[in-house]
């Protein structure tokens, strides 16, 4: 392996966005390097299945109205093309289906699909690289000319790269990052990722000069029994508690405090707002019928997680009336009776077709078929909204709003794209990931490379 070498294409970060650059570029002829510090590539992919977003620009305003106007665009604009890369790759998509009431997708093989992607940057004579850090981007004259790695044994190698993907999947891993950016009890939250993404493309692009995204945007994740750590990344799926749409959930005073309607993805967010950052979630037998025990989306395996949770030691109970609920344990640290009563508060606005506070756009039926299913819910983050600022070509910008030279970003390393508020991370990957490939193809013609050098010595 040789201690310095030049490419046209760096990729630091072999997840979704990483090797979808990866293989691209190879497909359009560039020389490629893909670097990755775990010992596995794939990242966070790996625990997904679907790929999805908004299907229109309407929706997507409608369900993302703070999210940068040209990366909604380009999102929206570019997911059929992206789909059609997937098919391309060899590996199966399915049909078309609805995903969180508003978007649409397809279900593919998401591990096929990265280690197909693997395969392709190999087979093209590119190189990917597991179980090495990238120590420093390498700077001149205020553009990025590649960086210097590192591997786990101590070697040294330096890539020049016409240029270079930021694709690390973001800082969730970090707690002082999530601290920071996402919220100061945001360093209590289970990890629902790889923990690899700790901020390493964040800082490397800080460090060359890049704009990031206002603190506050939040993150992606969902609600899942308190006190039940993350054994296996099937859990990441397993023990995330959807049915929360249909539920009712209340802090640490028996309150009502969000549209639990709306998404647990944005509950989640709402709930690390609340004291001590947990709450109750309440369901009846038909919210237990039709929605705990059944698939959250059209073809995902159905999990009891009211019985997984109990199973893990989780904090739940059951109870035969309402009444009982006044017979919280009170260790748990919540009023039982005020949990009783906002309950029944519910159900009598709900009966009466009246909307409650907070309100509820979606299931507003009431919560009156006993037994009464009860799970302490905490949130767990999956990436931050947070992150280095691109344009619509996923080139990084600088603080003076133009583009860093030969610096791009693609995947959860990014941020403007989400602000409170989510429409398929899988699918943003895999749309600015392509992207990347196509600038730097476009800049590698532009530019003396090294490959086109090589060519005509030759």
């Amino acid at each position: 392996m040789p201690d310095q070498q030049a490419v046209d294409l760096l990729v630091i970060g072999a997840g979704m966005a990483g090797l979808t650059a990866g293989a691209r570029a190879v497909r359009d002829g560039l020389s490629v390097v893909v670097t990755e510090i775990g010992e596995e590539v794939g990242g966070s992919a790996r625990y997904a299945g679907y790929v999805w977003t908004a299907p229109s620009h309407e929706v997507m305003e409608r369900h993302n109205p703070h999210g940068e106007a040209s990366l909604k665009r380009a999102l929206v604009d570019r997911f059929e093309g992206g789909v059609a890369w997937i098919r391309s790759t060899g590996v199966e998509v399915k049909g078309a289906q609805p995903i969180l009431g508003f978007g649409q997708g397809h279900q593919i093989d998401t591990n096929h699909y990265v280690d197909a992607c693997r395969r392709m940057v190999v087979a093209a004579g590119g190189e990917v690289l597991t179980g090495t850090d990238t120590e420093r981007l390498l700077l001149e004259d205020g553009s990025v000319a590649g960086a210097e790695l590192v591997t786990r044994g101590g070697t040294r190698r330096t890539v020049r790269a016409t240029s270079t993907l930021l694709a690390t999947g973001g800082f969730q891993g970090d707690t002082e990052l999530r601290k920071e950016f996402v919220h100061p009890q945001a360093d209590r939250m289970e990890l629902r990722s790889n923990p690899h993404s700790r901020g390493g493309g964040y800082r490397l692009a800080v460090s060359a000069g890049a704009v990031t995204g206002s603190a506050g945007a939040g993150f992606y994740g969902h609600l899942v029994p308190s006190g039940v750590p993350f054994t296996d990344p099937a859990d990441f799926v397993d023990l995330s508690l959807y049915y929360s749409e249909h539920a009712l959930l209340l802090n640490l005073r028996g309150e009502r405090f969000t549209d639990e309607t709306l998404g647990d993805h944005l509950t989640a967010m709402a709930l690390l707002e609340q004291p001590e950052s947990r709450g109750l979630l309440i369901a009846d037998a038909r919210v237990f019928r039709d929605w705990v025990v059944g698939s959250y989306v059209k073809g995902a395996v159905a999990v009891d997680k009211f019985a997984l949770a109990a199973k893990r030691g989780g904090r739940v109970g059951l109870a035969g009336t309402l009444d009982e609920l006044d017979l919280l344990p009170e260790e748990w640290g919540y009023e039982g009776p005020a949990v009783r009563a906002a309950v029944e508060d519910f159900n009598a606005l709900a009966t009466a077709g009246e909307q409650p506070t907070p309100r509820r756009l979606r299931d507003r039926t009431p919560l009156d078929q006993p037994p009464y299913y009860v799970v302490e819910a905490v949130p767990a983050i999956t990436f931050p909204f947070h992150g280095v600022r691109i344009d619509d070509r996923a080139r990084v910008l600088g603080e003076d709003g133009r583009p860093v030279g030969g610096l791009l970003a693609a995947g959860s390393d990014t941020g403007g794209l989400w602000h409170r508020a989510y429409a398929g991370g899988i699918a943003s990957a895999l749309v600015f990931g392509l992207t990347a490939a196509e600038t730097a193809t476009t800049r590698a013609t532009e530019t003396a490379t090294p490959r086109a050098e090589s060519r005509e010595k030759q």
